[in-house]
């Protein structure tokens, strides 16, 4: 089962940014005043091809066969026989191959995020004699034990690491990793660099 993870806000606001996006370019087409109006295109297909690049593209995809990290720039298959380690800081770390790190871009931990997980793992102090507390399902109670003190990022890096011992138990190959460009950030890119020009050489 292919499972996806990414920076739900990051994804939001760039979204956001998209339709805003949008919206400013009828207008700019509707009410068209030459120079200016190509220097404020310009400008929008530059912050969108680096919100595209940076809050878009970036996620970490569980499938079958191995760990596929999406990054800015590069896509990075690693079959899951392969994973020696993870390791979670700001960021998670996946260890493989020689001693080579794939750090993936989403999800990531800030410290507000981290300090909030610890909370949340410490038992609720009891005010006053006759306080309650809510009775919790089975199900609920289980949720809050497997994410007591622990972030979005600390839950994946579980996942990954699991789905990679896994692997190793069943004596899967452990086959190299895949490292591929990722050509439609560089054409997002290509595309605002090419409206750039145009609006400077006009």
């Amino acid at each position: 089962m292919k499972q996806v993870y990414r920076s739900k806000a990051a994804y939001v606001m760039a979204w956001v940014w998209l339709v805003f996006v949008a919206l400013n370019v009828v207008d700019l087409i509707v009410r068209f005043s030459g120079k200016s109006s190509l220097v404020a295109l310009a400008v929008l297909a530059a912050l969108t091809a680096l919100v595209y690049a940076v809050a878009l593209r970036p996620a970490t995809v569980l499938t079958e066969e191995g760990l596929v990290g999406r990054n800015p720039f590069r896509t990075t298959f690693l079959p899951w026989a392969s994973i020696e380690d993870v390791s979670v800081s700001h960021s998670i770390n996946v260890r493989h191959g020689d001693d080579q790190v794939l750090r993936l871009w989403t999800p990531m931990s800030s410290a507000r995020e981290r300090a909030k997980a610890q909370r949340r793992g410490t038992p609720a102090k009891q005010r006053g004699r006759f306080a309650t507390e809510p009775v919790l399902s089975k199900g609920e109670q289980a949720a809050a034990e497997a994410f007591a003190g622990k972030t979005h990022a600390d839950w994946v890096g579980d996942q990954i690491r699991d789905r990679a011992e896994s692997a190793k138990r069943r004596d899967e190959q452990a086959g190299p990793a895949r490292v591929t460009w990722s050509y439609d950030s560089i054409a997002v890119l290509a595309v605002a660099l090419v409206l750039v020009i145009v609006a400077i050489v006009a």
